[in-house]
């Protein structure tokens, strides 16, 4: 459960609300922005926080950075991948600078957060204006204006980690779907992951704060909402105040599709898995990451369960939610990793039946317990697993396009497909692509079709005729 979340006083976001106005009344502020965006989509939601508060300020999104007059970067730190696509990036944006000297770049997020990354940024990149971490979202304007008012480069990393700021506005990037944050921060400390000492201990948002949030969104036309958190199934306040209570409350609330993630498995309770059976919205979906297949692996990850427990919710799941589709993480090439180790995970993938994952070769963070164990692994070694953990995943993911041959599904369109103009395009119930005949007056419906075929990727689909 979250413990004592510190709420961003008033004053505090008084501040930033007189810092938008006086930005937006700048003749010489800039008129356009880009934000790109590494991670997961908590990062995603943070970066529809920044576009809000920068339309207040006056500016337009621009689709391209080299059309905008400021660049913002919200960076991932989970892996090593993310950090150097940011930072490669971020380098790129040098000979912008070169020809526009009045272009404003800016770092933040996960990678920001971590201990002296920004003094490394603004050392390694004189470029750069901007640097602000996970927990100085809200205080952008201030920033801004700063930086603005003097020319001079702002940092701001905030050591309180406990807060929430409540009431920033927002700029979604679909009309149809939003995101919610719930909660923030995680107290697990898996051995290999960074998120608890970047995101900071884990702290609810109040049951009331997010069902008005959802009423709003619901009102505007939002057909579907995602629950945000680190670990949504520890979310809680005390009391009435547990994540199945308040999937309950926004499903009798009337919320047309209801989505989440992430899970800990140890966490997933039986409270939650009749919460999700009995929802007339909650959707037929669970990412339930995983990570190994082996009980010893799952010991050093720090990860508070066994593969045998983990069968156990997953056959609970199945048996209270026949067509659930589970999707979950894996990674290969945690140190001192056997090769039965990783049959270990083999074998897990081919006895649950993921509809999908995301796989990934361990990344070694610094100041992860993980970090300072021995015996990682050759690269060439971790590669070769790595791609036949795909294979067998691959086959995972077409027995489960097969078995739905002929079944009814919702999709909720949000899109005509890239590969023909005749067919729209949404996710299912189980949160799979699924195309189908259609066109632009589609989009943002709801649309029931049987499924017809299956591609990569994807689901074909017609749409259900009266009597179907």
């Amino acid at each position: 459960m979250s413990k004592n979340p510190v709420y961003i006083t008033s004053e505090a976001l008084k501040r930033q609300e007189d810092a938008i106005e006086r930005i937006a009344a700048m003749p010489e502020r800039p008129q356009s922005y880009h934000i790109v965006t590494y991670g997961c989509q908590m990062n995603a939601h943070d970066s529809e926080t920044l576009a809000g508060m920068l339309e207040q300020m006056g500016m337009l999104e621009a689709k391209d950075r080299k059309e905008a007059d400021l660049v913002l970067f919200n960076t991932c730190c989970v892996r090593e991948n993310a950090e150097r696509r940011a930072l490669g990036n971020v380098t790129w944006l040098n000979e912008l600078k070169k020809k526009n000297a009045n272009l404003i770049i800016g770092v933040c997020g996960c990678m920001v957060q971590q201990p002296h990354m920004a003094e490394r940024i603004l050392k390694q990149y004189p470029f750069v204006d901007l640097a602000f971490g996970t927990h100085n979202v809200y205080e952008l304007p201030e920033m801004l204006e700063v930086l603005l008012a003097s020319g001079n480069r702002v940092v701001r990393l905030a050591q309180l980690e406990n807060t929430i700021a409540e009431g920033l506005p927002v700029k979604r990037k679909n009309s149809n779907k939003a995101f919610i944050t719930i909660m923030y921060g995680c107290n697990n400390y898996c051995s290999y992951c960074i998120v608890p000492y970047v995101r900071g201990r884990e702290r609810s948002r109040s049951m009331d704060d997010i069902l008005r949030e959802a009423q709003t969104l619901l009102e505007s036309g939002v057909k579907e909402i995602m629950l945000l958190g680190q670990n949504v199934n520890s979310y809680g306040n005390g009391g009435q105040e547990t994540f199945p209570a308040l999937l309950k409350a926004l499903d009798q609330m009337g919320v047309p599709r209801i989505r989440f993630m992430t899970s800990h498995p140890k966490d997933l309770s039986d409270a939650l898995i009749d919460a999700m059976a009995g929802g007339k919205h909650i959707l037929n979906h669970l990412h339930l990451p995983v990570q190994s297949g082996s009980n010893e692996i799952l010991l050093a990850m720090n990860r508070h369960y066994t593969r045998e427990k983990y069968l156990e919710r997953v056959y609970s799941l199945r048996q209270a939610i026949p067509n659930i589709g589970l999707t979950t993480d894996l990674i290969v090439g945690f140190p001192g990793e056997t090769e039965a180790q990783f049959m270990d995970t083999v074998s897990l993938v081919e006895q649950v039946g993921y509809d999908a994952a995301f796989t990934f070769i361990y990344s070694a963070r610094e100041g992860t317990a993980a970090a300072k164990l021995t015996g990682r692994l050759p690269e060439q070694e971790t590669s070769e697993r790595i791609g036949r953990l795909i294979r067998v995943m691959e086959e995972s993911t077409q027995r489960t396009y097969q078995s739905m041959l002929g079944q009814q599904e919702q999709v909720l369109v949000e899109s005509i497909s890239k590969r023909d103009a005749a067919m729209v395009s949404g996710k299912g119930m189980r949160g799979i692509t699924i195309t189908f005949p259609g066109s632009s007056a589609d989009i943002g419906h709801i649309i029931p079709v049987t499924i017809i075929q299956s591609a990569t990727n994807t689901l074909k689909a017609k749409r259900l005729t009266e009597g179907e």
